[in-house]
């Protein structure tokens, strides 16, 4: 008897293709090894990308010299005006007043500094156990949660690494690189602020959103790190104060 019954096909056209696409890809492999000649293609896009992005930061902090040059131009005539018109110094010190809750103004004053940090590989190179590579760097989220409840906690001023934070900052992160008003930072994020330290301890142990950054510190030793600090100096923000959407509303 016969075995099982096998069912058969007639040849089909795709068949026939098979040599020639075996052809067509060996040919194409021919020319990207000679093309190569060794090296990686994507080499020199790696590299055009890097030197695009350190010419932009280039761009940036030249940007920022000029502003800053043009901000000084601007408070010298204005305190020459103010010294010889009576509305001119009135209205300096308007916007004076202002300024010092918009950020434009250096501020010192106790506060706190709070350090937020990757947690560091075993000695072979390792994840702890159960982690994920995810698990063991700090996000966006874990910046934010902390930013979060130090302003909540009625912190006068807040500053991440160098950079002034006002209302409308933005905290961005790309992989475990922080993106803040143009300038990137790599781990440890140093988060400074100026108020009641106790108040703000307070507040982070409060905070929902701390509490599961807390939870990946417990479990993947992520660093996190809160200290009192009898003085904390924070620059005034160079960034521009311009509304890209809003106007002042009549009246």
């Amino acid at each position: 008897m016969a075995g099982a019954r096998t069912l058969t096909r007639a040849p089909s056209a795709w068949a026939a293709l098979v040599p020639v696409v075996a052809l067509a890809a060996g040919l194409l492999f021919a020319t990207s090894s000679q093309t190569a000649q060794g090296t990686d293609l994507r080499g020199g896009e790696t590299t055009e990308l890097a030197a695009l992005i350190g010419a932009r930061k280039d761009v940036l902090a030249g940007q920022e010299e000029q502003l800053a040059a043009l901000q000084a131009q601007v408070q010298a005539l204005t305190d020459q005006e103010a010294s010889q018109n009576g509305a001119v110094a009135a209205a300096q010190a308007a916007g004076q007043s202002g300024s010092l809750s918009a950020g434009a103004v250096a501020l010192t004053g106790r506060g706190v500094e709070i350090v937020l940090d990757d947690a560091p590989r075993r000695p072979d190179g390792s994840l702890p156990t159960g982690a994920r590579p995810d698990d063991v760097v700090i996000h966006q989220s874990d910046v934010q949660a902390v930013v979060n409840a130090v302003w909540a906690a009625g912190a006068d001023a807040v500053a991440i690494m160098d950079q002034r934070l006002i209302a409308t900052s933005a905290v961005r992160c790309v992989g475990n690189v922080l993106l803040l008003q143009g300038r990137t930072y790599s781990p440890p994020f140093v988060v400074t602020a100026i108020g009641d330290s106790a108040a703000i301890r307070a507040q982070l142990a409060a905070s929902p959103q701390v509490a599961v950054f807390q939870q990946a510190v417990e479990d993947y030793g992520l660093g996190f790190a809160v200290r009192d600090r009898p003085l904390v100096e924070l620059p005034a923000y160079r960034g521009s104060f311009d509304m890209e959407y809003a106007t002042a509303a009549d009246g």
